[in-house]
């Protein structure tokens, strides 16, 4: 991921709350079926090696997961908040002119390689995992034990896990941080006024001025 230096997340423990922040994450491969992207829930375990461990899967039919069982390299994109930047938020649009159109974003990229499982207690544990993070706080959260266990080992035989080590992690984060402060001010400005919620999730993370 092209990263100049002011947009640069170096921290772990941001990086790995907007890994559990976003839902859906895009995992891509090349291999041999040419190059592939599925989108799926992930979960991080943050304590399982460097920079943690994720886990997810894939539908058996998907063969996108034949790359992972083949060692391809991977990489998980996990998107955050974004906005269209508007050139007269900024205090130099009035001042000289010399103002562009650009995007604030942020964004993880996690690569690694991936071991494939399909042993059916193991795919169990990994989808009550996933359904108790996504069921958490609802009113009446569902539990994969609320399905009958014929049907449940049904569902597992058509799927299948892996857990990918990540080898290397990057964030950037966007957020005018290469502006004046006065041009900084005016996207917090745009931003807070934006009838988009997710133009004003993303001004909850932008720089304050000093």
């Amino acid at each position: 991921m092209y990263c100049p230096a002011a947009f640069r997340q170096d921290d772990l423990a941001s990086l790995h709350a907007q890994i559990h922040a976003c839902g859906l994450a895009l995992l891509s491969s090349a291999g041999e079926q040419g190059l592939q992207a599925s989108h799926l829930p992930l979960l991080l375990e943050p304590g399982e090696g460097e920079f943690g461990t994720l886990y997810g899967h894939f539908a058996r039919a998907n063969p996108h997961w034949r790359d992972l069982a083949d060692g391809a390299e991977t990489l998980a994109v996990f998107s955050g908040p974004d906005a269209y930047v508007h050139p007269g938020w900024y205090s130099a649009k009035a001042e000289h002119g010399k103002v562009v159109p650009t995007w604030n974003y942020i964004s993880v990229h996690a690569w690694g390689q991936a071991e494939v499982f399909d042993e059916p207690e193991r795919l169990l544990e990994l989808v009550s995992r996933l359904s108790e993070r996504h069921e958490q706080g609802r009113p009446q959260p569902w539990a994969v034990s609320d399905a009958p266990r014929e049907y449940l080992d049904t569902m597992l035989r058509a799927i299948v896990g892996f857990a990918m080590p990540i080898r290397r992690l990057e964030g950037k984060w966007k957020l005018s941080q290469n502006r004046s402060t006065a041009d900084q001010a005016g996207v917090r400005n745009g931003l807070a006024a934006s009838a988009n919620p997710r133009e004003r999730e993303l001004l909850a993370h932008m720089p304050l001025s000093d």
